[in-house]
């Protein structure tokens, strides 16, 4: 079995690398000084007290790799429209799409049932050219629990946790599912397969987004917005507005708010990857995690002031730290 991982970050060359050195044939598309450090010297994971290294064909262009059994895709969610059209030589009709990103993937409402299935979220897929291009029939859910950090060009450190809930969007147990599962636990990954993987995207959506703008615009860490009288307040409102809108399209939210924001807080002083991406200057994650929220509030016409008013001020706090000027260097 062919597979590919699209945007080997640290989470994708971390579950790359596991899968590689379990013997599963993976390739990496990648770019820039992460790529020829991984073509030199292979890809460099620290894990458990120790250093393994996975030898990995890795690429920029997609056309060096021919079609795959699957394509994981681990780019950050706001990435994936820009790549729709590279990704195509990897697709054969039976290529299997796994979407390893945070927040609502293109294909929700592929066989969700009932008055929305097969509703494009434009605030996701702008153009349907995911849903068009990708098609809603390849995909497999893929919620990622596991933090990583890539520590130098080529080199990964993993942090914490192994849990990748994967799922159908009909939630049957089909053969291709059945094949990830094994390729990922004989990887030492927990990859449990969920009758109904939406009900997991929501569960890591819903603490999402709260915890990551709240953190961009306050340069606070998970423990301290937990913790806080306020910030957790506007937390749980968010949370709550969002429950509503789930509720209404079926959801399952197996723990309370309560439970869900301790959890967070349990963490401790960890940064979101929204502010981790703020103060890289790289864009952040607001219309996978929050614009989609707001957009699928409308469709059921529940309002989201709270929601509303994050978003609002999260965008802005993103436009003014794309237009800021570099710092000038001190002179003495």
């Amino acid at each position: 079995m062919k597979i590919c991982i699209y945007g080997a970050g640290a989470i994708g060359a971390y579950l790359g690398a596991q899968l590689a050195l379990a013997g599963a044939d993976v390739s990496f598309v990648a770019r820039g000084a992460h790529l020829a450090a991984m073509q030199a010297n292979g890809v460099r994971l620290q894990i458990d007290g120790g250093e393994r290294v996975a030898q990995i064909r890795c690429v920029a262009d997609p056309q060096e790799l021919g079609v795959q059994d699957y394509v994981v895709v681990a780019l950050k969610a706001h990435s994936v429209p820009g790549v729709v059209g590279a990704m195509q030589p990897l697709l054969g009709p039976n290529t299997a799409i796994v979407t390893a990103v945070n927040g609502i993937p293109y294909w929700y409402f592929y066989k969700h049932g009932g008055e929305f299935a097969g509703t494009v979220l434009s605030s996701i897929d702008p153009d349907g050219s995911q849903w068009n291009l990708l098609r809603p029939e390849r995909a497999i859910g893929c919620v990622v629990y596991p933090a990583a950090e890539i520590v130098e060009p080529g080199v990964i450190r993993h942090v914490y946790g192994k849990k990748f809930p994967i799922g159908e969007p009909s939630g049957e147990r089909t053969a291709r599912i059945e094949k990830l599962h094994e390729l990922m636990v004989s990887a030492g990954l927990d990859a449990p397969i969920r009758d109904n993987i939406r009900d997991e995207i929501w569960l890591k959506l819903w603490g999402n987004l709260c915890f990551n703008p709240i953190s961009a615009l306050a340069h606070a860490t998970l423990d301290v917005i937990t913790n806080d009288t306020a910030t957790r307040a506007v937390s749980r409102a968010m949370m709550m507005e969002a429950k509503s809108i789930g509720d209404r399209f079926g959801v399952h939210f197996r723990v309370d708010v309560e439970k869900r924001i301790d959890g967070a807080g349990a963490v401790g002083a960890h940064k979101t990857s929204m502010l981790q991406d703020l103060e890289a200057g790289r864009p952040m994650e607001i219309d996978p995690l929050l614009t989609v929220v707001h957009e699928m509030g409308r469709l059921v016409e529940q309002a989201t002031p709270t929601i509303d008013t994050v978003l609002a001020l999260v965008k802005l706090r993103e436009r003014i730290a794309q237009q800021a000027p570099a710092p000038r260097l001190a002179v003495q």
